[in-house]
């Protein structure tokens, strides 16, 4: 079974911070492209995502998890 990248918990987890997509960005210092990577659930470098925990102070497995790919 083929898995995908899900980041569906980083966007509860900003919602509960009361953060925006555009706070995260300054916060963090990543760039608008890994933004939009994010949005549609790519594949990001362990160095982005390690800015993203660092800007929310939290562990990687609070931001993304590995799910099953959807069969539609």
């Amino acid at each position: 079974m083929e898995r995908t990248v899900s980041y569906d918990k980083l966007w509860k987890k900003l919602i509960d911070k009361k953060m925006s997509r555009t706070d995260l960005k300054e916060k963090s210092g990543i760039s608008t492209v890994s933004l939009a990577k994010l949005g549609k659930n790519e594949n990001l470098t362990t160095a982005v995502l390690v800015k993203i925990c660092n800007a929310l102070d939290c562990d990687i497995s609070e931001i993304m998890e590995v799910i099953p790919e959807s069969v539609e």
